[in-house]
């Protein structure tokens, strides 16, 4: 039997008079939030991140604002989803087809409900990061992600009402029963006397928490009892909590919200979790289509093992130098120079490009509607490789790659193409080993000058040149003996620093010796 069979109520409306939920009667709340609703102009912006705690915040808040007589809903009231292009494909499906839903239903009962989606800018996404840029998959200690793609679209959304506004109440499904960390982040920012929180980090927006008492029960209860208020069920959304026995990744506004990271609905590339049970119990249910991108999603991970970090990534940093740190210190008081790792080098990041264009290939070819890297992301990556501090793709590969594997050209920008062909290359090289001076050097000093000829002011063109000379040319085949070198530099540095501590502390003594 299905859930729409199971339905205790044809409409949200009934349940919503007869229900009680954590302690209080559900039409009592649906009073709250219409005098919270009509109290000011405020409009509301609603986080939904297609989960179960945001769907019950906004079928409350639907039903709420439908209650309400025509001309008291004149307060805007902005549903928005942040989708980060790596997200779990059925959340990303279930997520759009809500949000139409409500479109089409708010249109058609004349409510001021509107359904958007928000997505990160292109320079910013996952595959630009770490295919364009050679950013390491993200880790518990390195986790570029977050702020990127979901903390900062929300924000500007959030920040482009303000501007419009004044002021913003930003609804969420936060529930204290969730975790410690969440109750108490809730408790810290809760306003006296208000059923409002301060945001944490945007000023003029405030925090409404409708479901911060509700037990996970209660949640499941409100959502199994009656249809959408908007039309529609919740059996797509049981069926996949059932199938994965897992919770949703949560909508991030602020670096205080837990992202995923713990084996939530999320981002499917996610290497910050050790296992991602969330797949992993959908494929076991019968979606065994995913098990390329769970492949692919330990290959990422496989890449951030620590004896694997020097085979998979540059030995040089971005900015073109080779860094190093000191280790912990030993029972000795000694520590060793620990080497920091650079971005994957190109031909890893080509790699995984092939391997990715590859699956998301065969998936179409099996007839899903899916899209694991978009078009103006291979063109941002294209741009990325070609333009690489360390590596530059002077033969501009990714269009070969990307006929190559989807047999298709795209519509690629003629003049953003490399500035050096193989003849060229190969001059360079020989020159080289002639005079002892590195090639890629040559070329990058080539390029700055044809990126600013015609410019009738050069401004900063020394700049980019003095950058370029003070970058660490050694080749990798000099590595080791460089090391050695930095760790008899950082021994003198650390002892200059000692001197001049103690010549600063019999300074500031200010002795005054006694004249004879």
């Amino acid at each position: 039997m299905s859930v729409s069979d199971q339905l205790a109520f044809e409409t949200f409306a009934e349940w919503a008079d007869v229900a009680h939920l954590a302690g209080r009667p559900i039409s009592e709340l649906i009073g709250e939030i219409q005098t919270l609703y009509r109290m000011d102009s405020r409009p509301w912006v609603i986080g939904f991140s297609g989960g179960k705690d945001s769907t019950v915040v906004l079928q409350l808040i639907h039903q709420s604002i439908e209650n309400l007589p025509a001309e008291e809903r004149q307060k805007p009231v902005f549903v928005i989803s942040s989708d980060t292009l790596v997200e779990t494909p059925m959340v990303t499906n279930l997520v759009s087809g809500a949000l139409d839903d409500i479109n089409r239903a708010a249109g058609k009962s004349n409510l001021p409900i509107t359904g958007n989606i928000v997505y990160p800018k292109t320079s910013q996404t996952f595959w630009v990061n770490l295919l364009g840029k050679g950013y390491p998959a993200p880790t518990t200690q390195f986790r570029w992600c977050t702020e990127r793609m979901k903390i900062d679209p929300v924000s500007e959304f959030i920040q482009s009402k303000i501007s419009d506004f004044g002021e913003v109440i930003v609804v969420l499904g936060a529930r204290s029963q969730e975790s410690a960390t969440r109750a108490h982040t809730m408790k810290k920012h809760k306003i006296d006397g208000s059923l409002l929180s301060r945001h944490t980090s945007l000023s003029n927006a405030y925090i409404y928490t409708p479901i911060a008492k509700w037990r996970h029960d209660d949640v499941w209860e409100c959502l199994l009892s009656a249809p959408h208020p908007w039309g529609g069920t919740n059996e797509t959304l049981f069926e996949l909590y059932k199938g994965s026995n897992q919770g949703e990744c949560p909508l991030v506004i602020d670096t205080n919200t837990p992202s995923c990271g713990n084996s939530r609905f999320g981002c499917w590339v996610c290497t910050v979790v050790q296992k991602d049970r969330a797949i992993e119990g959908l494929i076991s249910t019968g979606e065994t289509w995913l098990k390329p991108l769970q492949e692919f999603r330990h290959l990422l991970a496989e890449t951030t093992e620590p004896a694997k970090k020097s085979t998979y990534r540059n030995y040089k940093r971005r900015t073109g130098r080779v860094s190093y740190v000191r280790g912990p210190i030993d029972k000795d008081g000694k520590s060793a120079i620990k080497h920091v790792p650079g971005p994957y080098w190109m031909k890893y990041r080509q790699e995984f490009l092939r391997t990715l264009l590859g699956i998301q290939k065969d998936l179409q070819a099996a007839g899903r509607d899916i899209e694991l890297i978009t078009e103006p992301e291979l063109h941002e990556i294209r741009k990325e490789w070609i333009h690489d501090p360390n590596e530059p793709d002077w033969e501009d590969s990714l269009p070969e790659i990307y006929k190559e594997v989807m047999g298709a050209e795209l519509a690629w920008v003629e003049n953003d193409v490399g500035t050096f062909t193989d003849t060229d290359i190969e001059l360079l090289k020989r020159l080289e080993a002639k005079h002892n001076v590195p090639a890629e050097m040559i070329m990058k000093l080539i390029e700055v000058e044809l990126s600013m000829d015609g410019l009738s002011k050069r401004r900063g063109l020394t700049d980019r040149i003095n950058s370029l000379l003070t970058r660490d040319w050694i080749d990798e085949n000099n590595f080791e003996e460089n090391r050695t070198i930095v760790e008899q530099n950082m021994g003198f540095e650390e002892r200059l620093e000692e001197i001049e501590k103690e010549y600063e502390f019999v300074k500031n003594q200010q002795i005054e010796y006694p004249v004879h």
